[in-house]
């Protein structure tokens, strides 16, 4: 097989991007691909043409075509194998098969070209290969760039702080009227002590402010205060190298913030009596299907701002089915919730505490039963030739629920580059960093219950397990609300503000 040129090109045989393998004029490319249009019989279902001299053997790709420009005695086997992997090759840097798109990822798909046929032959190469040859990120030459950066900073450090002390030995033995020490080793000492004293000061030392104290000399001793503190500059350098190179970095530092504070945005209106139902769910299951563990945990919390709202009772509206477990807090009369589901306090005559959260009302779920599944998540892993094909698919069981920013976790086996992404329902990214794809839905509810991702990488079906999902929700798995507030004299409604949010602590598919 002589490959002469690759080329992407319109309908009207206008070239795109053009890659040739052995030496061919601009004028010779451009004459080859406007021929080629012309060449193509209407009805035909061919996937190539012939004239005296080459061959065409293409690939329609919706408004344009990939064209590889052959000899004639090549063979048509592996020009039609090489197609394909040409062809699978655009999507990777190209979203959508647009001309504008072609054309500002030109470069990329250039160097992926020269991957696959080198001088007119093909290269034994795979899709994940060329992904990996193309990227040629290293992660052990950024440690060695930061380690190396750091210490040209640190030996900078030294010297100035070397200069300096000699500069301050040389200030005090004018002073005092001394004789001006030589550093030098050799020759005259005293001569070139000085002028390398006022080299060092020209170049390094900074002028001196006015009215500045005089800074007293440090011991020319080893510090450990230096070599203590060396660890955490060279790691704070690494980090400020990694922001430098794009890279995403958080910080540790601080109270983490609860998930729910990142993506539900808080009310409005925040009343003097504001309520939050919370549930937390954490959920284990099996890759071949079951339920292995479901616990979920719920809770009322009341919060009251005003002295005058502070003897309340709150009305429960209890129609879950599930079979949770409720439980009061201590001081709130059982046998009033038992009987008519009012949260009040034991005795009516005392206020729930002001500026406080105060949990009233818990419940507890614990389950081995499919049915009660809210999210299902399928992996489905089959080996093939080249590594695995994946199919992943989730369907909602509770279509009560509006799950938000849901984000399917699918670990990546390390080394083999990033995987070739099929039919996807959503958006995907890859983090090469974590091993991860992370498959992301906005919304999953009721008219979006169920979709699918497919990819191939190499690996083995068990490397792809265990998936995690997160996801958040302003709607509670239970159906426990508060659905009234009455003043303890009178029963006068109160106005009050809820807040309902539903989050994920664990979710494994192991």
């Amino acid at each position: 097989m002589v490959l002469l040129a690759a080329a992407v090109c319109t309908k009207a045989g206008k070239a795109i991007v053009s890659r040739q393998f052995v030496e061919m004029t601009r004028t010779r490319v451009e004459g080859l691909l406007a021929a080629f249009p012309k060449l193509m019989g209407l009805g035909k279902q061919h996937t190539f043409v012939e004239t005296e001299s080459v061959r065409y053997v293409y690939q329609p790709l919706d408004k344009l075509y990939m064209v590889l420009v052959t000899t004639k005695n090549s063979n048509i086997l592996e020009d039609l194998e090489t197609l394909r992997l040409f062809s699978r090759v655009i999507p990777e840097y190209c979203r959508v098969l647009e001309e504008g798109e072609i054309s500002d990822h030109c470069f990329d798909l250039i160097f992926a070209f020269d991957e696959i046929v080198a001088l007119g032959y093909r290269e034994n190469v795979n899709l994940a290969q060329i992904r990996t040859f193309t990227e040629m990120d290293s992660h052990e030459e950024k440690v060695f760039r930061a380690v190396r950066e750091t210490q040209e900073r640190e030996a900078k450090a030294e010297m100035r702080r070397k200069a300096k002390e000699l500069q301050q030995i040389r200030r005090d033995a004018e002073r005092s009227g001394k004789k001006v020490p030589g550093f030098g080793g050799f020759g005259n000492a005293g001569m070139s002590s000085m002028s390398s004293g006022s080299i060092i000061t020209d170049t390094i030392i900074e002028p001196e402010k006015p009215k500045m104290a005089t800074v007293p000399v440090r011991p020319t001793g080893s510090s450990k205060a230096l070599k203590l503190g060396a660890r955490g500059k060279e790691v704070d350098n690494f980090v400020d190298k990694l922001r430098g190179e794009g890279e995403t970095i958080t910080s540790n530092t601080g109270k983490r913030p609860s998930l729910a504070s990142n993506v539900l945005p808080p009310p409005v209106n925040v009343e003097s009596v504001h309520m939050r139902v919370e549930e937390k769910i954490s959920l284990t299951c099996g890759r071949d299907g079951g339920l292995q563990n479901m616990e979920l945990l719920g809770m009322i919390t009341l919060r009251v701002t005003d002295d005058k709202v502070s003897r309340i009772r709150l009305m429960v509206n209890n129609y879950d089915k599930k079979g949770v477990q409720l439980q009061t807090h201590p001081n709130v009369d059982k046998k009033l919730f038992t009987s008519d589901s009012v949260i009040g306090l034991k005795n009516p005559e005392k206020s729930f505490p002001l500026d406080n959260d105060v949990g009233v009302l818990k419940w507890r779920l614990q389950s081995t039963d499919d049915a009660l599944i809210p999210l299902t998540i399928n992996c489905w892993p089959s080996e093939s030739a080249t590594g695995c094909d994946v199919n992943i698919e989730y369907e909602l069981q509770e279509e009560s629920l509006e799950l938000n920013d849901v984000v399917i976790a699918i670990p990546i086996p390390s080394g083999v580059g990033a995987p070739v992404v099929g039919d996807v329902d959503g958006e995907y990214k890859h983090d090469s960093r974590r091993n991860v794809l992370e498959w992301s839905l906005p919304v999953i509810d009721a008219k979006n219950k169920s979709g699918s991702l497919e990819f191939s990488v190499a690996g083995q079906p068990s490397d792809f397990f265990p998936v995690n999902v997160s996801f958040v929700s302003k709607r509670n798995y239970c159906d426990i609300q508060v659905a009234k507030v009455t003043h303890v004299d009178g029963d006068a409604p109160v106005k009050f503000s809820l807040e309902t949010s539903f989050l994920v602590d664990k979710y494994e598919i192991m």
